[in-house]
Formats: C-alpha cells, sequence, structure tokens
C-alpha cells in the first residue's frame, strides 16, 4: 500500500553546508504555519549547542548550524529525532505571543483600491470591513522587506489573486490583500498586492534593540478608525497599536 500524501510531512531538506530546512506541509494551511513555529520553538528549548539561526517560513523551520561543530548527518539525526517526539500538526502555539489591535482606515483616498477588492470578494463594503476587522489573523512569517508581515488567513471570500499591474506606490503602514492574506508595508514600495487600508503603524523599528514590531505568531485585529483619528496617530511608532500578551 502506497504511503499518503499526508504521511509523507514533515520533509527534512538539505539547505547549504550549514543548513536544515524542515516542511510540514506543501502549501499554507493553518496547522502546518502552526507546527512550524511549534518546531522552531522545540528547537530553540532543546538548547542543542552549535546552533547558529532558526527562522520559520509559512510552513517550514529552518536552522542553521555550525559545521565545525556538529557533521550535516548528526544534526539530521538531532531533528529526526525531534520530530518523532510530537504529531507537530496538533501542537499548540509557542508562548509569549501578542495580540495587537492596530486602527485601521479602510478605503478612501488613503487606500483607493479597497472598493474593487471588496467587490471582488463579492461584498460590500460595509460587509468588506467587517470581515476583515473582525478577523483575528496571525503573523504566519515575516517576509520581502523588513518586518514585513503575512497575515491570515481571511475567510474565503478574500481568495483573491494578484493584480496582474503593479500599484505604483504603497505607503508605509499600507494593508493590502491578495490570497486569503494581509500584509503590512514597512517602506514604501510597489506591489501586486490590493491596497485596501492604510495604518499608522511602522512595523519596521529601525533604531529599536529588536527592530521587527510583530513576529510570527503574534495575532492582530484591524480595527476601523477615521482618517482624521488615524492622522492624529503618525507621531506615535506604534500608530496607536496596543498589544496584550496573549495567555
Amino acid at each position: 500500500m502506497s504511503q499518503s500524501k499526508e504521511a509523507l510531512w514533515p520533509i527534512i531538506r538539505t539547505a547549504g553546508i550549514d543548513g536544515f530546512l524542515i516542511s510540514f506541509s506543501h502549501s499554507l494551511s493553518e496547522p502546518a504555519n502552526r507546527a512550524a513555529l511549534a518546531f522552531r520553538e522545540a528547537i530553540e528549548n532543546a538548547g542543542w549547542d552549535g546552533i547558529e539561526e532558526t527562522s520559520t517560513s509559512l510552513v517550514s523551520t529552518y536552522l542553521r548550524f555550525d559545521p565545525l561543530w556538529h557533521e550535516h548527518s548528526q544534526v539530521r539525526h538531532m531533528l529526526e529525532k525531534l520530530i518523532k517526539k510530537e504529531n507537530w500538526l496538533e501542537m499548540e502555539l509557542p508562548r509569549g505571543r501578542k495580540l495587537w489591535r492596530v486602527p485601521t482606515v479602510f478605503g478612501t483616498s488613503l487606500a483607493p483600491l479597497f472598493s474593487e477588492a471588496a467587490h471582488a470578494a463579492g461584498l460590500t463594503p460595509d460587509a468588506a470591513i467587517a470581515s476583515i476587522s473582525q478577523t483575528r489573523v496571525r503573523v504566519q512569517t515575516i517576509g520581502f522587506a523588513p518586518g514585513m508581515p503575512y497575515l491570515g488567513e481571511l475567510p474565503q471570500p478574500w481568495d483573491l489573486p494578484r493584480q496582474t499591474e503593479l500599484s505604483a506606490r504603497i505607503p508605509i503602514g499600507g494593508l493590502c490583500v491578495a490570497i486569503r492574506q494581509l500584509v503590512l508595508f514597512p517602506v514604501e514600495t510597489s506591489t501586486g498586492w490590493r491596497h485596501i487600508g492604510q495604518t499608522a503603524i511602522q512595523v519596521f523599528q529601525q533604531n529599536s534593540d529588536d527592530p521587527f514590531l510583530l513576529h510570527p505568531g503574534d495575532e492582530v485585529y484591524f480595527e476601523p478608525t477615521t482618517p482624521e483619528r488615524l492622522s492624529s496617530l503618525k507621531k506615535d511608532p506604534y500608530g496607536g497599536a496596543v498589544a496584550e500578551a496573549i495567555s
């Protein structure tokens, strides 16, 4: 009898002479993202000597080790033993995470593609705002630009493709949507994601000891506010966002 597709995961892949990538699925899902976060925490808690870096992507955990400390085969064996200890797709999320509430203007001239995105999702503007603002999304990974969070997943209507052409300018704090995910931009840039909201939060705190404001596993509510209030929040590097510990 052939193995089921589920039985093939997780997969350990070689990443250069000093790294491994441990993947929990071939595509994004909530359990696979949770597994990647939990597995990274388990590596950190194991206290293995010679481990120089760990991080996560959407469905994978990355580990980099000192090849003068360990042979490749030794680290692979350590990872294989750790994998067998748990059903990682059923693990709880790591502790120490935060829940953020971020004031957000949806639509208006500040986020000009909101109406287009709402229409593409088959929602009225009011229903679109309710759908996004009432969904507690998780920081699934950080990527593309320093401190830039990918957040999800949104309800099924937001499974929208990227635009075929780029929006020329998304300002810092721009909230964009595609493929049931949200992204918050730390820098001004172009993108194929639709600009649906604007915040005043600075997710990349360049001069801070911890420059990334949000971390994988953190959760976020984007709470509707007015353009006038948002303008008053621009001097606050948190943009009026508040955080609380998730117990």
